[in-house]
């Protein structure tokens, strides 16, 4: 291998220019700029300060698991473990450092990938048992050159379980001159053995912004002019990983010829233009179905696939959704697009949002298992503009409850027949007196007369209940004393076995299910239902309109 060559790459230092001579063959861009140092490791800083400490104090464990997704630097960590463990530094006499030298031989060895006691192995082809028993016969044989025998086994997940079964024990005791680094994109299939033996550093997807620098500086190095949205685009579709952003960069670099720019990465991505994103939700949320369908047309034309043009769409309105929230804004983010994500927030209800988000996220599906996604998106964005017209929730319950409508002239007379006659002093009804105490500071109390008892009598200042659990003799008496300080009234609490009302929390179970079952019962909420099968009436907010009265 010639990783040697490699001159890194670190945010904090300029990048160096590959010195070879004119016949090397080319070499792509996660290749070349593959770290060399922990200081090149970009976003892994949590893991870096954790070895280092461990060198320092001389607590290296003897088997490490790095985990995470492809792209993010395992195995380049895995190398840099073992030149930090086996350098010796220039003049010879160092020991383990988070700073290898990279000058001597056993730097400039593994970083060629050809010390003999630096083993690497790919467990995708080197699945058996036998395998496994190679390393177990060779780890008895003390290093022959460094200060430790390394094995790095790349893809361990995909050792067989005799494989595994027969590592454990070397796994577990292994001889002092022996370390193992492995590396995974699939810690789940690990067996719990196996990561019990093991000290385990989760390497993280690598910020997008950290991404953007660190392709910044390498088209700086290459002299390859590379505008900020392209890069920002590559760095999204990169998703966390530096060798997936690479393989984008060069392939953007071949497509323009030395030159790198957004309307290419678009182009290569197969993505939709931001502008024509945010024009197509915009005749989405207004109604405008033709002009809509005409749009995505156009899109289609142009040869934007239609699940990324959905993905588009919900990560516009999930750009407005964090701005809603009062989120700090993405610094890869122009600022027309942050005053885009800003006037859509400012348009759209928690409510709206909510409910265009999952008939996307429906959409979006659809689109991926249709025999004709183009059909699919387009019976996606017909569903969203219907949506557009339909009543949020919170209106409907309004409607359904007559909430804001003045009860008439028959209704008043009926409630005010069935109230019994209070002191102008006391509570008029029992709820009332449950809401007294809880404006008191007796939140107990409260809580216990709403939950637990129910109703028979209330003729202020007498009052009756049933218990549906013990509380004890001495409760009526505590709330008797309670409501006197209150109310400057003694009251006379009695507990009865007759005949009561519901508790109240009981009433409020009976009136949510009422409104549910009018709210399903609505024309237009049973339209949506047949619309789209899978969904459900989640929750509500019941009005005051549907809680039972005495003697309702």
């Amino acid at each position: 291998m010639d990783e040697a060559e490699s001159p890194g790459l670190g945010l904090n230092e300029p990048p160096q220019p590959l010195k070879t001579a004119e016949a090397t063959p080319y070499r792509v861009l996660a290749r070349k700029y593959r770290p060399q140092t922990f200081a090149e490791l970009i976003g892994q800083d949590a893991m870096v300060k954790t070895l280092a400490n461990a060198i320092e104090r001389g607590r290296i464990a003897h088997a490490f698991l790095l985990t995470g997704v492809r792209g993010v630097g395992k195995t380049s960590t895995a190398r840099l473990v073992a030149k930090a463990l086996n350098c010796v530094g220039p003049d010879g006499q160092g020991g383990p450092t988070i700073e290898p030298c990279d000058a001597c031989e056993h730097c400039v060895a593994i970083a060629e990938g050809r010390h003999i006691d630096v083993i690497e192995m790919d467990a995708a082809s080197h699945t058996g048992v036998d395998d496994v028993r190679e390393i177990i016969e060779a780890v008895r044989y003390a290093s022959v050159s460094a200060r430790y025998k390394i094995y790095i086994i790349d893809e361990v997940h995909m050792l067989s379980k005799n494989a595994f079964n027969a590592l454990l024990k070397t796994l577990e005791e292994p001889p002092e001159h022996v370390k193992f680094l492995f590396a995974t994109t699939e810690v789940a299939k690990v067996p719990v053995t196996v990561l019990s033996r093991c000290q385990r550093f989760d390497l993280r997807r690598i910020p997008a912004d950290k991404l953007v620098d660190h392709f910044t500086a390498i088209a700086r190095a290459e002299a390859v002019e590379a505008e900020p949205e392209a890069l920002a685009m590559i760095a999204r579709a990169a998703e966390g990983s530096a060798r997936d952003g690479l393989s984008i960069m060069d392939q953007a670099i071949a497509l323009g010829g030395g030159k790198v720019t957004a309307e290419q990465v678009r182009d290569m991505l197969g993505l939709a233009d931001r502008g024509r994103i945010r024009r197509l939700l915009q005749l989405v949320l207004s109604g405008d179905a033709g002009q809509a369908l005409a749009e995505l047309d156009e899109v289609h034309a142009l040869g934007t696939d239609a699940s990324a043009l959905l993905r588009g769409l919900m990560e516009e309105l999930h750009t407005a959704t964090r701005a809603k929230a009062g989120a700090v804004a993405d610094r890869l983010q122009s600022t027309e697009q942050r005053e885009a994500a800003e006037e859509l927030a400012a348009k759209l209800s928690w409510a709206d949002i909510h409910r265009l988000w999952q008939m996307l996220l429906k959409g979006l599906t659809d689109v991926q298992v249709a025999p004709d996604p183009q059909e699919a998106a387009t019976m996606a964005l017909l569903r969203l503009i219907h949506a557009a017209d339909l009543p949020d929730p919170a209106a409907l319950l309004s409607r359904l409850s007559g909430e804001g409508q003045t009860a008439s002239p028959a209704s008043a007379a009926r409630s005010a027949a069935a109230a019994p006659a209070a002191s102008p002093s006391l509570p008029a009804d029992f709820k009332s007196l449950v809401r007294l105490l809880e404006e008191h500071g007796k939140h107990q109390l409260a809580q216990q007369l709403h939950d637990q008892f129910g109703l028979v009598r209330f003729e202020p200042p007498e009052l009756a209940l049933k218990p549906m659990r013990p509380l004890g003799p001495s409760w009526p008496r505590d709330l008797g004393a309670e409501l006197k300080v209150i109310t400057g009234t003694s009251w006379r609490i009695s507990l009865s076995d007759e005949a009561s009302e519901p508790s109240l929390l009981d009433q409020e179970k009976i009136a949510e299910e009422q409104v549910r079952a009018e709210v399903l019962s609505e024309p237009n909420v049973r339209a949506v239902l047949e619309a789209f099968p899978e969904a459900t009436l989640e929750s509500f907010t019941p009005s005051d309109a549907f809680e039972p009265t005495k003697g309702a």
